[in-house]
């Protein structure tokens, strides 16, 4: 019934970490409930996120939807990135920490969801020093993610949307390149120090997989509407959740 449970667990998360983002702030607190250090539940649940994204990719492909080679560059810088941040993963302890991130991922919700109209059809910025910037700025979200991962997907988005000036779609068909690359170097990293447990970690990406697949072909469907609506109530949520449990 374990594996059943993650099963289900995961794909919840592979939705929204396909979709907006924020699935390792309920599958963390899972798997730590279900009895794992902290740092090999943050370990184990990089093969979930390694492997949904895998099939994420390969369902907005499947749609004709990719971002490459813009992908590919900010996807290497958050590989570098990750590689330190896997390397000083820890438990990150205490309600401060996530009170502070529950403020953050509210600030990114204003950020990203509120568009002007007249900013609806801006150019993106994707030449020169605007590339430039998304690389570095993907670089400390590497560090981030590979540290904990949980909520990197609203910096991405924060990132692509005002650096890059890239739609919600956009963003997320990108976003969801970059959570693989990098994660393949966090995951090595922490099964490594033997910080993963495989059989939790595939049970969990099962479900993960079949979520990222199903919902990103949803949203090339739905398009920013839908994806923007989701977000704010992903963000609220969690936010919530954060703050006050």
């Amino acid at each position: 019934m374990e594996y059943v449970y993650l099963i289900l667990i995961g794909f919840v998360a592979g939705i929204l970490n396909t979709l907006a983002g924020g699935g390792s702030m309920l599958t963390l607190p899972i798997l730590i409930f279900m009895g794992l250090p902290p740092n090999i539940a943050n370990g184990t649940n990089r093969v979930a996120i390694f492997i949904q994204n895998i099939f994420g990719t390969a369902g907005y492909k499947s749609k004709g939807m990719h971002t490459y080679p813009f992908s590919i560059y900010f996807g290497i810088s958050a590989l570098l990135g990750a590689v330190i941040g896997a390397k000083f993963a820890v438990d990150i302890k205490g309600e401060t920490f996530n009170k502070i991130l529950a403020i953050v991922m509210l600030l990114v919700m204003g950020l990203v969801v509120y568009k002007p109209q007249k900013k609806i059809n801006i150019e993106e910025r994707l030449k020169g020093k605007y590339l430039w910037y998304g690389i570095i700025a993907f670089f400390f979200i590497g560090i981030y993610g590979g540290f904990i991962q949980a909520g990197t997907g609203f910096f991405i988005l924060l990132a692509l949307t005002h650096i890059n000036h890239y739609s919600l779609l956009k963003s997320n068909i990108t976003k969801t390149a970059v959570i693989l690359i990098y994660t393949a170097s966090a995951l090595i990293t922490f099964a490594y120090y033997g910080k993963v447990n495989w059989e939790y970690g595939l049970s969990l990406a099962l479900g993960g997989a079949t979520g990222a697949w199903f919902s990103s072909r949803w949203a090339v469907n739905k398009g920013d509407k839908a994806i923007r609506v989701l977000l704010i109530i992903v963000v609220a949520v969690m936010s919530i959740k954060l703050w006050f449990f």
